[in-house]
């Protein structure tokens, strides 16, 4: 079991060269183990600033909340 904590946002670029967001939640189990549940957000972005903006827009993210793995 990983102890790594996941990054709530994900910004990934898809085959057309967009950026997409993948919003992450994680809850524990009875034993602790992390149960990470994702969806991934309609729109498109052009660049990864604009997700970025979104996010901190729209779900109040932070600064360091963000993944590209």
């Amino acid at each position: 079991m990983s102890r790594e904590k996941i990054r709530p946002f994900l910004i990934t670029k898809d085959e057309e060269g967009n950026f997409r967001l993948t919003v992450r939640e994680t809850r524990y189990n009875s034993q602790g183990y992390p149960l990470v549940s994702s969806q991934l957000q309609e729109e498109t972005f052009k660049t990864a600033a604009a997700v970025r903006n979104f996010a901190r827009d729209i779900f109040k993210a932070q600064p360091g909340q963000y993944s590209t793995q």
